[in-house]
């Protein structure tokens, strides 16, 4: 029981220090700029009259939001805080899901928590634009943390707990968890004795109740509903729209060393797997060499189904963001192979594999140590990364020396949140909150109606509009983030883009706000240095003008 005890306070631990401090988290930075106003409409109905994000919800098929207002319904809290406690839990049962395999693959506590902080250092998908670890709070990142609490669970035989958990992340965010369910089912189709098929039915039993409570609540979607066709087609306008708001859909598009790369991590991930083969449990290998496999199939199918048969479901899908599991996989079984090979005395071995899960946080694309030496960015990551191999192996060397060796493993396994953005200058993601804008907000919270609608006409793309509009609860115009749900509503593109051309496309002069006010339009917010000659703000900062449109 002790061990139990100081083992969950060391997950507790590397669950922190991943949330607060490397990779970490962030708010209004992203997509939760856009599920954020939804949430709030959902809540209270009054809010964004105007506003057409909110007013096309694309949550029918996720338990993101009912989740979300239940749990403010239960607590009282605001959904900042209720989002960011949903994303800390679900990171730690991803964590937890890591953990349990280094166990399943018969480490000492200490080396599987080793193993699970390795994996929590996170790594960034190119080319689908995603994470290992979302810094977001969105369902995607719910998804992926109950899809790896899941396999964990796998490798310890706890078949109904890991049905439940999948069909739960299921739930969440379907794309997310699709790798797992194929090669689950194609686990349940080997033949094997009465007694382990039963077990893999039990997984089954999560998987049929979440699709059957998925349908349920997409029919009881309160407010707007999300018009769903499935069988639709990509038409030229929307196409030509995705390709320049959203490219990272359009596989063929991606630069041709991501390909190589996934293929490299991809064939590290197998010959890892071939090296710690005997020691994983049967089915957990299975799955292991399935999902980085569908991972790979997902990049050519993607490109049939959206490219060639235009299926007009596929942006919503996107089904190439199944490469995630090529990188966690490669990151959880080259660790894993590392380990193996300190018991096995093979230090040199040792060092090698961790290279591989250090490279991958230090540098997006792994092999950029090659092609771009000369750059100082790849020469501190690559450096970085040897270093922290090498210190892994040296921990592991000690551990097998000393007495209480688990302890020098446990302190290792926080050195790299700390080297990472220290010595090899990681910068996860921008600082793009300020004082300025939290007052703006806060001044049009209070003093505007709340159907008032707000434009940004000087600031492109930048993503601080969607930053106002979810502090400020108000309606914005139009805004480049926005303009992501193109993805999602066919329907959409024909409101958005019209707006963006209207308002945004042409570049922005200071002029009289007049012509601003047969859009529909309110207020306009511009920068300091771009103030409307002739005209007097009706409310200012260090940063921004605000201009009532008469």
């Amino acid at each position: 029981m002790r061990d139990h005890g100081w083992a969950a306070a060391a997950l507790v631990v590397v669950t922190a220090i991943n949330f607060l401090v490397f990779p970490g988290h962030t708010f209004l930075q992203s997509d939760t700029q856009i599920y954020l106003p939804i949430l709030e409409r959902l809540w209270n109905p009054s809010l964004f009259q105007h506003e057409i994000l909110a007013q096309q919800p694309h949550v029918s098929f996720t338990i993101y939001d009912e989740a979300a207002i239940w749990l403010r319904k239960l607590t009282g809290g605001e959904f900042q805080t209720i989002l960011a406690g949903q994303q800390i839990l679900f990171r730690g049962l991803g964590l937890l899901g890591v953990y349990l395999i280094g166990l399943a693959l018969g480490f000492t506590r200490s080396r599987a928590i080793l193993l699970a902080s390795v994996q929590g250092l996170g790594a960034t998908i190119m080319g689908p634009s995603i994470l290992i670890f979302e810094y977001e709070p969105v369902p995607r990142a719910s998804a992926i943390g109950l899809t790896l609490f899941a396999l964990g669970l796998i490798a310890r035989q706890h078949y109904w707990g890991a049905g439940c958990a999948a069909g739960l992340a299921f739930l969440y965010q379907v794309p997310a968890v699709y790798p797992f369910w194929l090669g689950y089912f194609l686990l349940a189709l080997i033949p094997s004795y009465p007694e382990r098929m039963r077990k893999h039915i039990q997984g089954l039993v999560g998987m049929a109740a979440a699709v059957v409570l998925l349908l349920v609540l997409s029919q009881m979607q309160t407010g707007a509903g999300e018009k769903q066709v499935f069988f639709s087609r990509v038409d030229e306008a929307h196409e030509a729209m995705i390709r320049a708001r959203a490219s990272y859909n359009y596989v063929s598009l991606w630069p041709s060393r991501n390909f190589w790369h996934y293929g490299a991590l991809w064939l590290a991930g197998l010959i890892a797997l071939k090296r710690i083969w005997n020691r994983a449990p049967q089915d957990w290998r299975i799955l292991a060499w399935a999902m980085p496999a569908i991972g790979m199939l997902s990049m050519p199918v993607s490109w049939l189904l959206l490219e060639q048969l235009k299926w007009g479901l596929t942006p919503q899908i996107q089904p190439a963001r199944a490469v995630l599991y090529v990188t966690a996989f490669a990151v959880i079984l080259s660790a894993a192979a590392g380990i193996a090979a300190a018991e096995g005395r093979r230090w040199l071995e040792c060092g090698a594999w961790f290279l591989i899960p250090f490279s991958l946080p230090a540098q997006t694309r792994t092999l950029q140590y090659l092609t771009e030496w000369a750059s100082p960015a790849s020469r501190r990551a690559a450096l970085a990364a040897l270093g922290l191999a090498t210190l892994a192996a040296v921990s592991l060397w000690l551990s097998s020396r000393l007495q209480r060796g688990w302890v020098v493993t446990l302190a290792f396994a926080a050195v790299p949140f700390w080297a990472l953005p220290n010595l090899a200058k990681v910068r996860n993601y921008p600082s793009l909150h300020h004082t300025e804008m939290d007052e703006l907000a806060n001044w049009a919270r209070s003093q505007t109606h709340v159907d008032a609608v707000f434009l940004f006409p000087a600031v492109g793309r930048d993503l601080a509009p969607g930053v106002f509009r979810a502090k400020a609860l108000r309606a914005v115009y139009a805004d480049w983030k926005g303009g992501g749900q193109v993805n999602y509503l066919r329907e959409f593109m024909d409101i958005w883009l019209p707006r963006w051309r209207q308002a945004m496309e042409p570049k922005f002069v200071p002029e009289a706000p007049a012509r601003y006010r047969r859009f529909g339009i309110d207020y306009l917010v511009v920068p300091q240095k771009q103030a409307l000659s002739g005209e007097t703000a009706v409310w200012k900062n260090d940063r921004y003008l605000v201009y009532r449109v008469p």
